[in-house]
């Protein structure tokens, strides 16, 4: 869509065609829909459910108790000198935060018909306030960490710029995703599948130093490389100095993302209401 200010009281919205300029300062404008849209995608997450928020915390729990069982157990993978149990929680921490932003988001627009067939409203609220309501099941499920008595590194203020990472990944790809399954449904088949390949690509289960030296660079493509592995460094000091290579590489890829997400979420905006 495209807004024209005709006076300070008066907006003509029309049509827009081929490449348009992102616009961004439409979700300022509208900030006060984004915060009424996360705190409702907050309140109906875990509505009528027995165990509510504890869901945030039983997910990623569960998860690394498995992965202790087999993978720390049974397999013997290495955890770079930390117990297994806190060393695969550190990464599901972040991952759990990108594969939900990946569920919720990439569906968001489909859920919504109705609001996006009714009434105009920047459509890139809905994709990124899903995301911003995991970033509260992400405070939550650090609790856990409290129990292991976990006393974190000098390196800890690096977290916040970890965690912007994760969500301008998960902003980048759940834009391409919800967009194009609006126009093919056959993306919330894909999009399972998708998250289980990402999970063995990503150093989660296993530390990247088991990746060939010169696989590297090529692994760090996947951007949860950079986060993963960051997280534990700055959480466990599992390496004496940081991954920075892996976090440029995880940056670049991330930013690359995020731009062409807005661009091709912004050329197909038009088409929503439609074919919705």
């Amino acid at each position: 869509m495209a807004i024209t200010q005709v006076d300070s009281k008066k907006l003509v919205i029309k049509p827009s065609s081929g490449w348009v300029p992102l616009d961004l300062k439409d979700l300022w404008r509208y900030r006060e829909l984004v915060f009424f849209m996360t705190w409702r995608d907050l309140t109906v997450r875990y509505k009528q459910t027995l165990l509510g928020a504890s869901w945030a915390v039983l997910r990623p729990l569960l998860t690394m108790v498995v992965f202790s069982i087999f993978f720390g157990g049974l397999a013997g993978v290495p955890s770079d000198g930390v117990p297994y149990p806190i060393f695969s929680f550190t990464a599901l921490l972040p991952w759990e935060l990108f594969v939900t932003a990946l569920t919720v988001a990439s569906r968001s627009l489909v859920v919504n018909s109705n609001m996006i067939t009714k009434v105009y409203f920047p459509r890139i609220i809905l994709p990124m306030s899903s995301i911003l309501a995991g970033v509260v099941d992400f405070a939550i499920a650090s609790v856990v960490m409290v129990y292991y008595q976990f006393a974190p590194t000098a390196n800890i203020w690096v977290l916040p710029l970890l965690l912007l990472l994760t969500l301008v990944t998960a902003i980048g790809v759940s834009l391409w995703l919800s967009a194009m399954n609006v126009l093919y449904r056959d993306v919330g088949y894909v999009t399972p599948f998708l998250q289980q390949l990402w999970l063995y690509i990503t150093p989660i289960a296993y530390p990247a130093s088991l990746v060939p030296e010169k696989w590297r660079l090529l692994y760090a493509i996947n951007p949860m490389t950079g986060v993963v592995e960051g997280f534990r460094w700055a959480l466990l000091g599992t390496t004496q100095s940081a991954p920075t290579n892996l976090i440029i590489t995880s940056v670049i890829v991330s930013v690359v993302i995020l731009i062409s997400g807005l661009f091709y979420f912004r050329r197909m905006e038009r088409l929503f209401a439609d074919m919705v």
